[in-house]
């Protein structure tokens, strides 16, 4: 009888280790060069479930986060930026290891490169 507990109980924690293999909740801060110079970046996200919320804050304001998900130790999130009166559509698709997030950013059909974005403290 314990045997077969311990069995469907391994089963189970197999079954849920996706939800729980990373947490990105708080803030995240990220510092990198890009087409437009240095960028310097605070992320605050929010999950629930499979679902992601929050912001992004650089020099030029905060934006509201689109599109968010988690997925296990991947995240990914659409950031809306207004350029020169046109929505510029920022995608960031990361992966988490500790506390940090690698992640390819892709802005618009011009621009992608890899940034690192860590836990803040």
């Amino acid at each position: 009888m314990l045997r077969r507990f311990v069995s469907t109980a391994a089963v189970l924690l197999l079954a849920l280790a996706p939800a729980f293999a990373a947490d990105f909740n708080g803030k995240w801060t990220s510092e990198f060069e890009s087409q437009i110079g240095h960028q310097s970046y605070t992320f605050e996200f929010k999950v629930s479930g499979s679902t992601l919320t929050g912001t992004a804050k650089n020099q030029r304001g905060t934006t509201e986060l689109k599109e968010g998900k988690v997925d296990g130790d991947t995240i990914s999130f659409v950031e809306l930026v207004d350029a020169q009166g046109q929505q510029l559509r920022i995608e960031h698709t990361g992966k988490a290891n500790g506390d940090e997030i690698r992640f390819h950013r892709k802005v618009a059909d011009f621009a992608e490169y890899e940034i690192v974005a860590k836990r803040a403290k």
